[in-house]
This record gives structure tokens, sequence and C-alpha cells, in this order.
């Protein structure tokens, strides 16, 4: 494969997302680096991926943004403290300034490596406690505790930064590394509050499993703060978490690709930008294309196939004039189901994943909005239920799983019918989200949540086994 164009730091600032590959940078010692693949972008900033050095690969991260030195050293010496203090991370092969501006950092390319968050993506959905997800969160526990055994603490704390090679734990991303007492054991408060850091990212049922995932930890780290501290510090970062990705949602960055103009606005997953991008273009087209579920005066409904994958999208009109100039100022009901579909699918509550977001703009003003998102071919609660029994073994403890969840949490629904809850085979899906609120207060969500379960249970003749059934079983008014 033949090497397009010899490239410099502000060539690659300002290629953004996708630089052409493959490519050379020429390194302060006269050596050239190719770049094979990249694995990560920070636009304008950072570029790592897999390259080539006097024939032999390489991990590369590349330093290109203005204030490039300062990370490429914190890089290095992240990567010094943890050597170190001997705990695994790959070996450094070279450090120093790229011929045209930037730096380069390249360590060894670990070839069969798999990031803790892969491995985790495959048991995520087990039950909070289960022996094989033990088996994944333990090594980043018991990394995390020789961290801070050693005086380290890290700032960017995720799964993705701890790597199993050759039946090892490494660490990774040395930038982000703080010495805070070189040699020596965290106070237990330094410890907690980067510890929550990592279990905040565990699913919220994980919460009452921490007397089965610290021991992983107090095996490299004698000293743990008060177990009520430490779900202080979780729910903490978990909230700070919370607000962090909903601003995402609607922004441009590593997890959602945004576009707007004076005429349109839309975000969509990035992972899925490249295929929905027909569809995006052309939504109406694809509804009349599609299988129509609904035509009403406001929504309309469709399924459709990209790419034999069936999805589901859903139109959110403005029947006359005065619903119109309603509309006008606030955001869109599409927007608002984006967003609490991604504050569902945080918390770990069962939705249908959503995909990507359009709204018809003026200016500041709004029009008709669309919301995409994958599609639940399951049957709902009021067709798939029986009215003269309880349900099924495992369709009752979805039911409850799914409302003892959204209570946890002080979530409303605000329109509770039968309809809007889907059966998977495996869980209850809620659906139909415009009038999802998170509460602030008890008092706000026990009163909207005694009409949530009223409503629930007028799907159903007065009295009937099911009625009492659910009764029984739903979270008190």
């Amino acid at each position: 494969m033949s090497v397009h164009v010899l490239s410099d730091a502000r060539t690659l600032r300002a290629a953004g997302r996708q630089p052409r590959l493959p490519f050379c940078v020429a390194l302060a010692d006269g050596r050239q680096l190719s770049m094979r693949r990249l694995l990560r972008v920070l636009p304008g900033k950072r570029l790592v991926g897999e390259a080539e050095l006097d024939g032999r690969r390489v991990l590369a991260k590349l330093f290109v943004g203005r204030r490039c030195e300062k990370h490429w050293r914190y890089e290095r010496g992240g990567l010094e403290a943890l050597r170190d203090a001997g705990v695994p991370t790959p070996e450094v092969l070279a450090a120093m300034a790229m011929a045209g501006g930037g730096y380069a950092l390249l360590t060894v390319f670990l070839e069969t490596a798999e990031s803790l968050a892969e491995a985790w993506a495959r048991v995520s959905r087990r039950a909070a406690g289960d022996g094989e997800a033990l088996a994944v969160l333990a090594p980043a526990l018991g990394m995390l505790g020789r961290l801070h055994a050693a005086g380290l603490v890290q700032d960017d704390l995720h799964l993705g930064n701890f790597l199993r090679h050759d039946g090892r734990v490494l660490v990774v991303d040395g930038d982000a590394v703080r010495v805070i007492c070189r040699g020596q054991a965290l106070a237990p408060a330094d410890a907690g509050a980067n510890l929550a850091v990592l279990l905040a990212q565990l699913p919220p049922a994980w919460d009452r499993q921490l007397s089965a995932l610290l021991p992983a930890y107090t095996a490299e780290q004698a000293c743990l703060p008060e177990q009520a501290v430490l779900q202080r510090n979780i729910e903490r970062v978990r909230a700070w978490r919370l607000g962090d990705l909903l601003a995402k949602t609607v922004r441009e960055c590593t997890l959602f690709a945004v576009e707007q103009t004076g005429v349109r606005f839309c975000a969509v997953r990035r992972e899925e930008a490249e295929v929905l991008a027909p569809l995006l273009a052309a939504p109406d087209r694809a509804i009349s294309s599609g299988e129509v579920f609904k035509d009403g005066g406001t929504t309309t409904v469709a399924r459709i196939v990209v790419i034999g994958r069936a999805l589901l999208i859903k139109r959110y009109n403005l029947k006359n004039l005065r619903h119109a100039l309603g509309r006008l100022w606030r955001p869109s009901r599409a927007w608002h189901s984006w967003r609490e579909a991604h504050r569902l699918l945080f918390f770990d509550i069962p939705t249908p994943r959503p995909l990507a977001l359009i709204e018809e703009r003026c200016g500041p003003l709004r029009r008709r909005a669309w919301l995409i998102c994958e599609y639940c071919p399951g049957p709902n609660l009021l067709s798939h239920l029986s009215a003269d029994s309880a349900p099924p073994a495992d369709e009752g403890k979805a039911i409850c799983e799914l409302f003892a969840a959204l209570c946890r949490h002080r979530i409303s629904h605000g329109d509770l019918k039968a309809t809007n809850l889907l059966w998977d085979g495996e869980r209850v899906l809620l659906i139909d989200l415009d009038g999802v609120v998170q509460h602030r207060s008890a008092i706000a969500h026990a009163r909207a949540w005694r009409r949530d379960r009223a409503r629930l249970l007028r799907n159903w003749p007065s009295g009937c086994a099911l009625q009492r059934w659910l009764d029984e079983q739903l979270p008190a008014a």
C-alpha cells in the first residue's frame, strides 16, 4: 500500500475526523512513521492508531493540537509513573517531537489485546452480581487498587483504559494519570472519590453489589472509604455523567454527529451516520415507502428497513396553524423523546435504542420533527397479557423490575397505556416517551406515579385477575 502524503501537525489538525489514510509523519530524528489505521481521533487535537516504524508495528499517539506539548508531556509522565509504580502498561518505544510540528508517543502494538470495555459489552446485560460479569470487573478494580496504593489516580477512568493481553491486565492513557503522593497510598477520601468514578459507570443495580465488587480492590488497596460515603460519591458522579451525556446528544462529539443550519437540525449516533445518511436526507420518502402503522394529525409512525435492518421512524406533525404556533418556541416532542430515551438507557431502563433526531427549523423556531429508533417487533402488553390471570413468571418479573427502576430514579411516563409497553421476549420496553420526566423531589414523583399507576391499572377490567396482580406487585402509590 503506497503512502499518499507526508503530513504535518497543521495538516492533521485541519483534517478533522477523517484524515486520508495511509499517511506519513516525519519524526525529529529523521525517521518516518507510517499511520495505517486509526483507532481514535480527537479532531484537531490527537490521533491514535496502528502505525509502522522501521518495519515494526507500533501504537502511535500523535499530538497535533495547539497545546499539544503539554498533553504529550502528561502522557509520557503518566506512563513513566505507572512503570515506576510497577503497574503494567505498554512499553514506550519512542517519545519525541515531529519534524513538522506536534509530538509523537509510540508504544508496542499488542496484537491480541482486548479492552475490558469490549469484554464488558458481552456481559453487561447479565444480572448484577453475575459471576462472569464480576470476572470482567474484578481485574479493573484490582488494578485501580494498585494505582491508589502507589499514590496515583486516573482522571479518565473507564473500562476502555484497561487492556487484557497474554493473561495480564495493563493500564493505558498516561495523559490522565496523576501522582498524588508518590509511593504512598492515597487517603481514603481521595481513593473513594476516584473509585466512585469507575463504579458510577456500571448499571445502578450494581450499587447493591458493592460487597461483591470491592474485595478485588481492597486486595491491592487496604484503605477504603465508608460504604455510605462511597455510595454518595457514586450518585454524585452518576448525576454528572447523565448531564454530560444529555448535553452530548445534541452537539458534535465522539458519540454523536450533529448538523445544524438555519432550516434544519440533525443529530445521529456517529456509528450510524453513514448507514442512515440517505434516510436522514429524505425522512418523508422513507416513511412513504415503509409500513405505516399510524398516520394521525399529530404523529405518523412507520416501520422501515435499512440494509436489512428494521427501524421505526416517527414524524411529529403540525395539525393546524394554532398547533404550529404553540410548538414554535419549544423543543419538539422528538427532541424530548430523544433525550429521555438516552436518559432511560443510561439507567439501564429498557427502551428501543434511539438512533437519530431531525427538526425542521426557521432560525430558532421549530416546525416538524422526526425520531428514528430501533424497531421492537414484540407485542404490547394489552394484547400479550390475559386479563384473566397473572402474567407468566418471566413477564411478571420484567414488569416488576421496570417499574421498580422507574420509581428508584423518580421517573414518570405521563401516558402509561399498556400499548406503550412492549414485550421483546426478555424485557418490557417503554415507548412513546413524549411525557417522560425525571423528578427532582420525591413528592413530585409520588404525585406523578399515582397518575401513572392508575392509568396502567385502567387498561384492564376492574377487579380482573391481572389488575389485582398488578395492584399487589407495583410500587405503592
